[in-house]
């Protein structure tokens, strides 16, 4: 093999392998995560290129005035207030920027009806710092988030 074809085959491995560790770096958010109240957990996935994540269990599903599970009531859009709180999809958006950081991303709060800007830190193995805001960073709030292991 001459020095040329080496040469990119070495260049092309080290590429790749950066590629490889990025994805993998980005992945450790992938899992089921409480909210810092603990009322609800957050499963996050992979989508494509990005991350998102659903309600997969809240500690009151039921709605007191119902007695049904509780439903996407205070959206901005009436069209789509029936649908549960239980399997929506809540956080949307995330691409892994390197330094245990994930931007681009939207979080909802069904509480309220808000969508918010949103970004992740992976603060340690078992814990995300969760930041959502409107229009820049510094003005929003900080939810810390734990990782639930399966049990």
């Amino acid at each position: 093999m001459n020095t040329v074809k080496k040469l990119s085959l070495l260049v092309t491995t080290f590429f790749f392998s950066i590629i490889s560790f990025a994805q993998n770096e980005g992945d450790k958010i992938v899992g089921v995560w409480k909210n810092g109240e603990g009322t609800g957990m957050i499963k996050i996935y992979k989508n494509g290129d990005s991350y998102q994540g659903k309600i997969v269990w809240l500690k009151e599903p039921i709605d007191p005035e119902t007695g049904k599970p509780k439903l996407d009531k205070n959206h901005p859009d009436e069209s789509v207030r029936s649908r549960p709180v239980i399997g929506l999809i809540n956080t949307w958006g995330f691409v892994y920027k390197g330094e245990k950081l994930w931007e681009d991303g939207k979080i909802y709060d069904p509480k309220s009806g808000n969508t918010y800007n949103c970004t992740i830190k992976l603060k340690n193995e078992n814990t995300l710092d969760v930041r959502g805001y409107i229009g820049i960073s510094l003005i929003g709030r900080t939810d810390t988030w734990t990782r639930q292991v399966a049990k």
